[in-house]
């Protein structure tokens, strides 16, 4: 592996590669060396995912400036605050600055401009133009629409019945709402998109979990538990999971496919994960359980009013339809602004509509989009020359870094992948897809609805480490699973308690 990426850096060439114009990434098949252009590319991408590791602490340092700020300049006596220019010379420039570069979602869209840079300055503008006009921007695009229908009271309402139902039966308490989340939510995705399955998981876990202000080592391993869950609970099918929808017709891999193959690897380990981290915190489970009867005794637990079922019936309608036309944005744009008329003639049964953090979701999608497209050059040569094993570990590795589905389009470049490397690289990259933000395309949506409960925002290191447990158990579900599909593991299962008996 480390010998194929310095055989890449080796062949380092000066001349610029042909045909940028058309797709971003198709010519790094042709290419035959590594030229200057491709190397800045490489080199904003890394200090992009830099910034977005440091963004914690760029809001940390915000915040400080903004306090320091507030007690230098004590308002006087007879400050009126209904003039704003009063408020505007109250507010620190630096402190709002970097605020505003401490936001993860806008990172890889502002990094954008010195790529733009570099584009012109190793060709011209107009190939910058071209490059961005020939980026497919629909699946940040479908991200904002669905998480704006999920997130509306008739959905989240008519998910928790669904899932109350499932936890009673497990008794009711804290730990099962816990558990029946972190399991049937991420395999909706498998339905409604993982990005409706984020939107509805998170909320969900907001008002019967987070709420209840559990520690923080819990409430870390509770998000990377669920980015790990959704990134594996989306492979049911063959329409709802980004790195599988890129690839399923020039793979030709059908639904039954995908759950013959990979299905059950995913129940599986959602299973052991989920298990895992009750055993580990079931007694701090039964301290949130605690509190949470003591707030609904009070009167303090958050509950709101489900909506008439025909509103409901609606929103399931439109998201259906939606999820049924992901790939077609002119269609799903469209039923999105007659559910936006929709849902200003229902409001009375609406949660207020909040744009901003779907469309800052979207942009950050848009912006990963435009840089991931950059990094084929030397991404393909690197996947192209490895065995199964290797091939799942680096799909994994890369995944981290990089969005999932861009890894597995890159792949898919690839002529001479068998079907047990092709089953590979899809396991790495939906199993490494939960360790940080940018890994797959849903997890800034989590981190958007949650990051409130975590006094300094998600830090990306303790993401990471809390979803390293999770991804573990996956990539030994997946990686002894290759090539196994359910009905020939259920038989070598069956022959092994046999053996044994």
């Amino acid at each position: 592996m480390i010998g194929n990426l310095i055989k890449i850096l080796a062949n380092s060439s000066s001349a610029l590669p042909a045909n940028l114009d058309v797709g971003g990434a198709s010519f790094y098949m042709q290419s035959s060396g590594v030229s200057g252009f491709e190397i800045a590319c490489l080199v904003i991408f890394v200090l992009a995912v830099i910034h977005t590791l440091l963004a914690n602490k760029i809001s940390l340092i915000s915040q400080k400036i903004a306090e320091r700020h507030r007690r230098k300049r004590a308002r006087p006596p007879g400050f009126d605050p209904t003039f704003p220019e009063n408020d505007a010379k109250d507010k620190s420039f630096a402190a709002e600055i970097l605020h505003f570069l401490g936001e993860v979602e806008v990172i890889f869209g502002i990094w954008v401009i010195p790529l733009l840079l570099a584009f012109s300055f190793f060709y011209d503008w107009g190939t910058a133009v071209n490059y961005i006009d020939g980026r497919n921007f629909t699946e940040p695009v479908f991200v904002v629409v669905v998480m704006c229908l999920a997130a509306t009271r008739p959905i989240v309402k008519l998910a928790e019945q669904m899932l109350a139902f499932i936890a009673k039966l497990m008794g009711g308490s804290l730990a099962s709402w816990w558990f029946v989340i972190l399991t049937i939510g991420p395999l909706l995705g498998s339905l409604i998109t993982e990005a409706g399955a984020m939107t509805l998981s998170a909320l969900l876990l907001a008002n019967k979990f987070y709420q209840f202000q559990p520690s923080k080592r819990f409430s870390y391993a509770t998000i990377g538990l669920l980015f790990v869950n959704v990134s594996v609970g989306g492979v049911l099918t063959n329409f709802a999971a980004p790195p599988v929808l890129i690839v399923h017709s020039s793979w030709d891999w059908s639904t039954s496919y995908m759950f013959s193959y990979f299905g059950w690897k995913a129940v599986t380990g959602i299973l052991l994960g989920n298990s895992l981290y009750f055993f580990l915190f079931r007694r701090e489970l039964r301290v949130l359980d605690k509190r949470r009867k003591s707030a609904k005794l009070k009167g303090n637990e958050i509950e709101d009013a489900k909506a008439p079922l025909w509103i409901s019936l609606i929103h399931v309608l439109l998201l259906f339809w939606c999820v049924v036309n992901a790939e077609y944005p002119a269609i799903f744009i469209g039923t999105f602004l007659l559910f936006l008329g929709f849902h200003q003639a229902t409001s009375p049964h609406q949660y207020p509509l909040h744009l901003k953090r779907p469309i800052l979701v979207g942009f950050f999608l848009g912006g990963l989009v435009i840089h991931g497209g950059l990094q084929g050059w030397w991404i393909t040569p690197l996947l192209g020359g490895l065995k199964e094993g290797p091939l799942m570990l680096v799909g994994t590795v890369l995944t981290a870094f990089n969005d999932n589905a861009m890894v597995t389009y890159l792949s898919s470049l690839i002529p001479t992948l068998t079907e047990s490397m092709k089953q590979a690289i899809m396991s790495g990259v939906v199993v490494g897809g939960g360790l940080t933000v940018i890994a797959n395309a849903p997890n800034p949506a989590g981190q958007m609805l949650l990051r409130k409960y975590f006094k300094d925002g998600v830090s990306p290191m303790r993401l990471f480490v809390a979803a390293s447990i999770p991804t573990l158990i996956m990539f030994a579900v997946f990686y002894y699973g290759l090539n196994f599909s359910a009905s020939s593991a259920l038989t070598y299962l069956g022959r092994t308690f046999s053996v044994g008996s």
